[in-house]
């Protein structure tokens, strides 16, 4: 035993090989982490497990901890909230619009023994919910109108994905906290189309307008010109000879007064007609 000590090369190596000993041997398990010691590929025990409303600190299994040298080894697992993020996820709304949503879900991993047999990284847990979360955010925006993502509704809407999502989290031991939209936006060149489809919408519904104006103008003014028309006829009835009289002197207005041309500008309208003419019998009195 002197002739170790006196060898400082030795000295080292011991000196080494207990560091390692005791590092493969003692292991602190922070506040913010769970541990699975696994044994051979098969999970033993889990240290500082994560229990609701619990608060942190030394009493809930985290200090120091002792293991097989070289036979446990340790899976870490994280006790904080985690995030997924998804981004330019395209979904259709109810009326076949394609909306581009990045959303994310943040989760917690409750039960780190069926993480581990299930998933065995957190790493893994994070690629298999991403899909899940962008399926279900797919299925119920298909279910929703696009003003429904500006409404109150939109709660409701997260609730369900959540919902639908955490059915999913929790075979590998998670447990879904909270789903949000950041943004939700129509696709490049989608907003000039909509425009152009509102305007053309607007512009059919102002000649169905203006159609059926001039429709009512039509049977307001047929209307009037046959109330006119009973009126003339009732006033004529009356008496006939001036009836005759008047629309003689319409007839004579269209005949011998011209509105005038460039070839005759002063209107004069010359016709020879004789005097005994059955056409001129108003300017000859009544017979």
């Amino acid at each position: 035993m002197s002739r170790i000590f006196a060898n400082p090369i030795a000295l080292i190596f011991f000196a080494i090989l207990f560091l390692v000993v005791v590092g493969s041997t003692v292991t602190i398990v922070p506040e913010t982490k769970q541990a699975v010691i696994v044994r051979f590929g098969e999970p033993e025990r889990v240290l500082n497990r994560f229990r609701p409303g619990e608060a942190y600190g030394i009493n809930t299994g985290a200090g120091v901890t002792v293991r097989f040298p070289f036979i446990d080894h340790i899976v870490w697992i994280d006790k904080r909230i985690q995030s997924i993020e998804m981004e330019n996820q395209q979904v259709l709304s109810t009326e076949q619009q394609p909306l581009q949503v990045d959303a994310y879900a943040r989760y917690r991993i409750v039960d780190p023994l069926r993480m581990y047999i299930a998933a065995r990284s957190e790493q893994n847990v994070s690629e298999q919910l991403q899909p899940i979360l962008g399926s279900a955010l797919r299925n119920e925006l298909g279910r929703q109108p696009f003003a429904a993502l500006l409404s109150p509704e939109r709660g409701q809407m997260m609730g369900n994905i959540r919902t639908a999502l955490d059915r999913v989290a929790i075979q590998y031991g998670a447990q879904i906290v909270d789903v949000r939209i950041k943004r939700a936006d129509l696709p490049e060149g989608t907003l000039d189309s909509a425009y152009e489809r509102m305007r053309t919408a607007r512009q059919q519904e102002a000649r169905s307008i203006q159609a059926q104006g001039m429709k009512q103008a039509q049977i307001i003014r047929a209307e009037a010109d046959a109330e006119a028309a009973a009126t003339y006829a009732q006033a004529f009835n009356q008496d006939p000879d001036f009836y005759d009289f008047y629309r003689a002197m319409q007839s004579y207005e269209q005949s011998f007064i011209s509105q005038g041309t460039a070839e005759n500008p002063r209107g004069r309208t010359s016709i020879i007609l004789s005097p005994n003419n059955e056409y001129l019998r108003q300017f000859r009195g009544q017979r």
